[in-house]
């Protein structure tokens, strides 16, 4: 009885169709002319840059991200914790871009934008018209691609690549063509330099390419050899430097990450798969109440599936079931957010796979729900996230760019040369690092990261500073103990606090440990601040306050 009510309500509007709903009419008339699609991805990349520059005014970069360009200020072929994709193209941006959160926000956002080209560049594949815009708009409801996606890691590099990977491999198996079959290859060891998670993908084509009914004219064509060979190619310097440094990059997920028993693996894998559903559940709502009865034909059109289809099925299925089983194999955890990037499989599946195509009625009310959730967003929730993260709920992020300069302008008191190298709590340090004029390095080693520590003395030497949270007990015990390797430490304690549209917010207190470079001419505790030299000691033995 529902359906046949909106049915009724689609036929009316397709006569007469409301004022409002003429400009997403003919943005849909636009879409086989070539500039629609286009025109929807960009404004949903401007858009949520926009919410993101908003919502932060009073937050900085998330650390992941400051991470990452720590790690790709220097052209490497790996280091000690992530393969190195991410920090490459944080170094290729900032090239061009400044070392800012709204540059930053705005790779995160074409870093999306470019994923849902990729998407559709698969969609066209298999449909034309409105069908390629609904793909993007279901996409568009998820949370991917826009609150994931803003933390640009290791694990939203891959929301670009693993569409263009796969859609190069459809393409391979189709033609068996040496260009596809090359492209496939680079992809696929793109996606192993975005992270290792990516050997599920990798591993869903093979799986992919041995259930379709047409794999033995694949496999007898050069096209599945090529890749291969392409692809141990292209991670053939990753693979060196590997070889170099006792794998680290592969075993710090596992020390990270493994080491668990069966019942904590089975309720990761369990997690995982209901993860997934829950990022897709607002999009299966809006396909459920679109397509009404016609749910009703899923399995046929399941059991019709063109070929194409079919080898994005087998990939879906792989995606999906073999991290759960790996996750029970090895007794790691799975977290679904790693997943994220598969997320558009099973929706070019259900709305290319169906044997109907949606009224437009029921495509401008989903376009409608997609505009009108970007704009709440602009106008309602990124203003009330600043104002949450000012003065009523701040977090780590809250101060980080205030403690980065306060830091460094102390650092400038006591001593003529720049700051050379900052450690301590992580996102401080990383925060330092892009955000201090003088950006100094990361000092703690990577596969050293969550040990806590003491730096070398040859390291305190070259000049350094530890930065913690005085509220964090452990960061704080361990800033007292690097204090006793060096008597040549200044330590200081001061408050930040941030502002909002004039509004002051909640401060916080910063503690830090700052050991000159030898040879430096540095200054006295009281030369730092001159209302509060009781919070500088040249002591080695008392812990910081």
């Amino acid at each position: 009885m529902r359906f046949d009510y909106f049915a009724a309500m689609a036929a009316r509007s397709a006569a007469a169709p409301a004022r409002w709903r003429r400009p997403f009419l003919a943005w849909l008339d636009g879409i086989e002319r070539g500039w629609a699609i286009p025109f929807l991805i960009v404004s949903f990349a401007a858009a949520w840059w926009l919410f993101l520059v908003i919502a932060y005014q009073s937050g900085d970069l998330h650390a992941d991200a400051l991470e990452t360009w720590t790690l790709g200020r220097e052209f490497a072929w790996g280091n000690a914790k992530h393969p190195p994709l991410m920090g490459w193209v944080a170094w290729l941006w900032t090239r061009v871009f400044p070392l800012t959160d709204w540059s930053f926000q705005l790779l995160s956002m074409t870093n999306a934008a470019a994923a849902l080209f990729a998407v559709d560049l698969i969609t066209r594949r298999f449909v034309r018209g409105d069908a390629r815009a609904v793909v993007l708009m279901l996409l568009m409801l998820t949370p991917v691609y826009q609150f994931y996606a803003q933390r640009f890691n290791a694990n939203s590099v891959l929301l670009t690549i693993w569409p263009l990977a796969t859609y190069c491999h459809l393409r391979s198996f189709e033609t068996r063509r040496i260009g596809w079959s090359i492209a496939t290859g680079v992809l696929a060891a793109l996606a192993m330099l975005g992270k290792y998670y990516s050997v599920f993908l990798i591993a869903s084509f093979a799986l992919a390419t041995f259930a379709h009914p047409r794999r033995a004219a694949y496999f007898k064509s050069a096209a599945p050899w090529l890749s291969t060979l392409v692809g141990l190619v292209v991670l053939g310097p990753h693979l060196h430097w590997l070889a170099l440094n006792d794998g680290q990059t592969l075993t710090y997920p596992l020390r990270q990450q493994g080491g668990f028993g069966f019942r904590h693996s089975l309720g990761e894998a369990t997690m995982f798969l209901l993860g997934i559903a829950a990022a897709l559940a607002v999009p299966a709502i809006a396909w459920t109440l679109s397509a009404g009865r016609r749910l009703g034909r899923f399995f046929s059109d399941l059991h019709a599936l063109p070929s194409g289809l079919v080898l994005l099925f087998w990939v879906f299925v792989g995606t999906i079931v073999l991290p759960p089983i790996t996750a029970l194999a090895l007794g790691t955890n799975m977290p679904s957010i790693w997943a994220a990037q598969g997320l558009f499989l099973p929706v070019i599946l259900i709305v290319c796979g169906a044997s109907f195509t949606l009224e437009r009625f029921f495509v401008v009310n989903l376009a409608a729900w997609v505009a009108g959730s970007a704009i709440i967003a602009i106008v309602v929730a990124a203003p009330i996230h600043a104002i949450q993260r000012n003065g009523v709920s701040p977090n780590e992020r809250t101060y980080y760019r205030l403690a980065a300069l306060e830091l460094t302008k102390r650092w400038h008191q006591a001593t003529d040369l720049p700051l050379a190298q900052v450690s301590g709590d992580d996102g401080l340090a990383f925060a330092t690092a892009f955000y201090s004029p003088d950006h100094p390095r990361y000092s703690r080693p990577f596969r050293f990261q969550y040990t806590w520590g003491m730096p070398r003395p040859e390291t305190l030497g070259r000049g350094w500073v530890g930065a913690c949270f005085a509220s964090d007990p452990v960061c704080m015990d361990w800033l007292a103990k690097v204090s006793e390797i060096d008597s040549r430490n200044l330590r200081v304690e001061f408050d930040v606090q941030p502002t909002l549209w004039g509004r002051p917010g909640i401060p916080t207190t910063i503690a830090a440990l700052m050991v000159l470079p030898r040879g430096s001419k540095g200054g006295t505790p009281g030369d730092l601040r001159s209302d509060a030299a009781e919070d500088f000691s040249s002591s080695s033995r008392r812990p910081v306050p």
